[in-house]
């Protein structure tokens, strides 16, 4: 298992006792999170530079969540990820023409935030879940391919409270779409879902891991 993941679970695991530490009293908290998040998506596929011209790329997201607790959330996250070479389909363990290849993750998730009161400048949290990886490749003069694979994913990351940079448009927004805070996130995750190649006349088949390691930045808002 991948260290952040074990870094993630663990920190949620040994969290959980503790979130009944909430806000002042009397302080409404919010139930439901929005999040939106872009940045690089670096492979875990040793040869993807050769084929795609670089060891990265794009990688957007938008996560819903509730708050079962102040401190635990449960939620959903979709992401797209997407490159263009010449070269190797990898799923397929070939050398093709132009490759097209398309990645989208399905994470289902639980995340321990350590919040402890409603002004708190800089929250951390950590979590991990279930990943469900769709993929397509669209191969020059060739079918296009596509299939998915189940996995898991791992992601710790920091929160930066924003209400106080802006406080008019901070009440703004909570009188206007009933948001309460608006963080900054930066994060890390990590992907780890295996799948098998198409064998060959010339290659047998392999397991290749479809995730690999993200770092993003993105902006949270709390309802």
């Amino acid at each position: 298992m991948n260290l952040l993941t074990k870094f993630a679970l663990t920190a949620l695991f040994l969290a959980l006792p503790v979130s009944a530490i909430a806000a002042a009293p009397g302080e409404e908290q919010p139930r439901w999170s929005v999040e939106v998040k872009y940045g690089l998506f670096y492979p875990d596929f040793n040869d993807w530079s050769t084929y795609y011209g670089s060891n990265h790329t794009w990688d957007v997201a938008g996560a819903v969540g509730y708050k079962v607790r102040r401190q635990v959330e449960l939620g959903v996250e979709a992401g797209m990820m997407r490159d263009t070479g010449r070269g190797l389909a990898p799923t397929m363990n070939v050398v093709s023409g132009d490759v097209q290849y398309s990645l989208w993750p399905l994470n289902v998730y639980a995340l321990y935030r350590a919040v402890f009161k409603e002004d708190q400048l800089i929250v951390p949290y950590a979590g991990g879940g279930w990943t469900r990886m769709f993929y397509q490749e669209k191969i020059q003069d060739q079918s296009t391919i596509k299939g998915s694979a189940d996995g898991y994913h791992g992601r710790a990351g920091i929160q930066i409270l924003l209400d106080n940079a802006d406080i008019t448009a901070s009440n703004n927004l909570f009188k206007d779409f009933g948001i309460r805070h608006t963080y900054l996130v930066l994060e890390v995750e990590y992907s780890r879902v295996m799948t098998d190649t198409q064998a060959t006349a010339a290659s047998p088949s392999r397991s290749v891991n479809l995730g690999g390691t993200s770092y993003l930045g993105g902006l949270l808002f709390e309802f």
